[in-house]
């Protein structure tokens, strides 16, 4: 008795194994199916980042201006300070040499120093900080809260890092921003970038505007 219960037992176990078997394919290959025949997903992009927006900051001459002052020519933007000791005056110094470099395209491009340190980068400070470069280069600075709204705009990363002597210095984003006619971004031209390189993005930048 106790053999025909243990038979029977195994013959339902049998029976439901199969039945879960054919289920589970079934219910397979209708997903297989499903997923055959759903539209795959394509991922877009929209080109280039947003960068820059309104602002609204000081020359080094005392003139308010905003981000329309700068359209209809490309734009090199930096954004440094004028007790930075080693990485902002390279920089200027290399716009200065490239503005030379581009000769009549020169006319045709913006460039734009743009403080990080209002706080001690005043108009009458950076006048006298910007005699040491090309003349057409404009320096900005304005209210902390200006300036941080055009970083924000820029995507400019900046922060005080605290030194001896109870003073401070600044990290900041050190590339340069070069932007179109309408204020599109163009290209980065990073700090480490060759000289050769970062000529022929200023060309291009200017020559396709």
């Amino acid at each position: 008795m106790l053999v025909l219960r243990i038979i029977r037992w195994t013959a339902w176990a049998l029976v439901a194994m199969a039945i879960f078997i054919a289920t589970g394919i079934a219910v397979g290959g209708l997903r297989t199916e499903w997923l055959a025949q759903s539209p795959p997903v394509v991922v877009t992009t929209t080109g280039a980042p947003a960068v820059g927006g309104p602002f609204s900051l000081v020359t080094h001459r005392g003139e308010r201006i905003t981000q329309d002052t700068f359209k209809g020519r490309p734009t090199a933007y930096f954004f440094g300070f004028t007790h930075c000791p080693e990485v902002c005056p390279t920089t200027l110094f290399a716009m200065s040499q490239y503005l030379k470099e581009l000769g009549p395209d020169a006319d045709r491009l913006n460039v734009v120093f743009v403080t990080v340190d209002p706080e001690r980068d005043t108009p009458e400070l950076l006048t006298t900080y910007m005699e040491s470069f090309d003349p057409r280069i404009v320096a900005l600075t304005g209210m902390p809260e200006e300036m941080a709204a055009a970083a924000r705009a820029f995507r400019i990363s900046y922060h005080k890092v605290p030194i001896d002597g109870g003073t401070y210095t600044m990290d900041h984003t050190s590339s340069v921003i070069v932007t179109d006619a309408s204020g599109e971004l163009v290209s980065l031209i990073d700090y480490h970038e060759d000289a050769a390189t970062a000529l022929s993005r200023l060309h291009r930048a200017v020559r396709g505007s």
